[in-house]
């Protein structure tokens, strides 16, 4: 073997090993600009929150949770004053149960006009609970009416869902639209295909003035928070997420530390797309209409029935 030929092996490794060191420093840097962009939406997005959301006291104590059950999050909406001091009824009233394992997340809404029995209280609308002792009341009337335990809590106010919705999807989110809806919802909407901003969505959400009533509020609910996921876990949005979950940290009041909100969503998009079962309480045949001085219109139902109807739905 020739002197020449020797050379020759001796600086091949040298220069797959200097290619190497590029596409190394390439993707340090890649990860540091996406990092820092990154960083710097989230904190856009915390501040743009901490600026506009007066922060409630809220003490609340969630059943005890153990590694491998499924976990409640109990997901509240009010008007505005519930960010602040004003007392206010809760609209949206739903429990998220998330089993990890299995990425089984299931959806529990209750209508906001069920004749409930609270802790302490005289008996009136569900959607009174949280008026008359806070998200601790709520989590105790729903535990003893339906036995259902709660894990977590979110609350956020309607002002704050429309800012989160235009961070998330500033070109809005494709929904059909059912029929002409305007009637106390701030908003005027044209049955068909849309893209709503977030002032528009939250109406589409709220609309009741027709013969569906709460119900049919409760499945657009349902309906609009499916499309909220799907635009989440959207490849179209990933630029948009951190300043979403920035908003969102400020925006949205949790038992959760910033921590696990921030594992959860991780979780969540990493796992791929999660689907959805949904289910409404009351359920069919299990209620009645009936009307009280104090509490007026209200939804009277088969406790024992819609207990059991949960419990089947969580564990199929």
């Amino acid at each position: 073997m020739d002197e020449e030929q020797v050379k020759e092996r001796r600086y091949k490794p040298k220069k797959k090993l200097r290619k190497g060191r590029v596409i190394l420093t390439i993707l340090v840097v890649f990860v540091l600009v996406i990092g820092t962009y990154s960083f710097l939406q989230y904190r856009a997005g915390y501040n743009l929150a901490k600026e506009t959301k007066v922060h409630q006291e809220i003490d609340f104590e969630g059943d005890s949770w153990s590694k491998g059950e499924r976990e409640n999050i109990l997901v509240l909406g009010a008007d505005s004053g519930a960010g602040g001091k004003e007392k206010s009824r809760t609209d949206t009233m739903m429990v998220i149960s998330w089993d990890k394992k299995s990425n089984d997340v299931k959806i529990i809404s209750f209508m906001r006009d069920i004749y409930a029995d609270i802790p302490n209280y005289q008996s009136y609308k569900l959607n009174t609970a949280y008026y008359l002792g806070g998200v601790p009341t709520l989590q105790a009337t729903l535990k003893n009416m339906f036995d259902i335990p709660i894990h977590h809590y979110a609350l956020i106010d309607f002002r704050s869902f429309e800012s989160l919705v235009d961070i998330l999807a500033p070109e809005g989110i494709k929904m059909d639209v059912e029929k002409d809806m305007s009637e106390k919802i701030g908003v005027s909407l044209t049955k068909g295909e849309q893209q709503l901003d977030g002032k528009e969505l939250l109406g589409y959400a709220r609309f009741r003035a027709d013969n569906e009533g709460d119900f049919g509020r409760v499945a657009r609910q349902q309906k609009v928070m499916e499309a909220l996921k799907d635009e989440v876990l959207s490849i179209d949005n990933i630029s948009n997420v951190p300043q979403f979950l920035g908003a969102a940290e400020g925006y949205i009041q949790t038992d959760y530390s910033r921590k696990d909100k921030a594992i959860r969503v991780m979780d969540a998009i990493v796992s791929g797309k999660l689907e959805i079962d949904k289910m409404t309480i009351p359920v069919e045949g299990s209620y009645s209409f009936k009307s009280y001085k104090h509490a007026g219109s209200v939804i009277v139902i088969d406790k024992e029935q819609n207990r059991k109807a949960i419990e089947d739905f969580l564990s199929s």
